[in-house]
């Protein structure tokens, strides 16, 4: 996807971006793989077994057969732009009775469906294009409901990667997400954690500010932000090696000490920084009116509620408050 139809476009280079789920690529399937003639020798490989992967269609036909003529190319066709969300098999009833015999087909065409290695719907007759299509709504879930789970697991996979410190694995998995759903704001605020990750903080800041007003309203988006604004602070802030020793001299300076937690957290150091911010709260709540507390509350913000950090912090902040 160009950047000019993508508006979180131009992550290349050190962050490139595929279309990578799972750990290859997502490539459409072929029409050939999706829509195949069997025997009754291959049926149990080509539609049992093949049926535990995804919906198969088996569509019993016979050369004699004028609607089997009038179903075929719509069916195929309709199958083919499902992309792979269910397969279709075709079984000439005249070369092999013995299974439409079994399951007791004695019209045609009869189309059944076959989910986890059993039969689970079907129809009959040469039925209109809309119809098959709700009928594969039927047995396969709507239209993109696989797509949105696939698309929420890759994305907990990157927030994983980005976890451990793989910034370009990370960046590859949001990019992925951002071609197949170019509107995701978790996934553009991912890339943009990635950014940060890798030292881009301004492009990161060019990408949340370019993105559309209801994305930048994403709590994933909002963390963010406040984490921007946090480096852009911090960076003010002077040296942190300074402020410790002024510490040294006066373990009171509260000031200093602010000013260090907002360093310590840019840095990663989270837990550093909600000791010193606790400790000012302990020694003295009314120092820059509870501004401790406050900050604190800013640094759970832009953590997030399942961060270690935050976690920590909540349960050491509830014992100051309610002790």
């Amino acid at each position: 996807m160009s950047d000019n139809s993508n508006p979180y476009g131009g992550y290349s280079g050190q962050m490139t971006a595929q279309a990578h789920f799972g750990g290859t690529a997502a490539v459409p399937a072929a029409p050939a793989a999706l829509v195949k003639d069997t025997t009754t020798a291959g049926f149990t490989k080509d539609v049992l077994e093949e049926s535990r992967n995804q919906p198969v269609l088996v569509d019993f036909w016979a050369p004699w057969c004028g609607p089997c003529k009038q179903l075929a190319p719509v069916i195929e066709k309709v199958v083919s732009e499902e992309k792979g969300r269910v397969k279709l098999v075709k079984l000439n009833i005249d070369d092999h009775p013995s299974i439409p015999g079994q399951l007791g087909i004695q019209s045609i065409p009869a189309v059944v469906a076959f989910v986890d290695g059993r039969p689970v719907d079907g129809f009959m007759g040469a039925v209109p294009e809309s119809q098959i299509r709700e009928f594969i709504d039927k047995v396969a879930g709507p239209a993109g409901a696989d797509q949105a789970a696939e698309i929420e697991a890759v994305l907990e996979e990157a927030i994983a990667l980005l976890a451990s410190g793989d910034i370009n694995g990370a960046a590859q998995l949001y990019g992925a997400v951002l071609q197949a759903d170019p509107e995701n704001a978790k996934a553009a605020a991912g890339m943009a954690e990635c950014m940060l990750a890798a030292d881009q903080h301004d492009r990161a800041r060019e990408l949340v500010a370019g993105m559309p007003d209801e994305h930048r309203k994403a709590p994933e988006v909002q963390a963010v932000s406040k984490k921007i604004e946090q480096m852009d602070e911090a960076r003010k802030l002077g040296d942190p090696s300074a402020l410790e020793h002024a510490l040294a001299l006066n373990p009171d300076d509260h000031e200093a000490r602010l000013k260090l937690a907002k360093i310590l957290n840019v840095s990663g150091k989270r837990e550093e920084a909600a000791e010193h911010l606790l400790l000012i709260m302990k020694r003295d709540r009314t120092f820059d009116d509870d501004g401790a507390r406050r900050q604190l509350l800013e640094f759970f913000e832009a953590w997030g509620p399942k961060d270690p950090a935050t976690i920590m912090a909540r349960r050491k902040l509830s014992s100051i408050l309610f002790s």
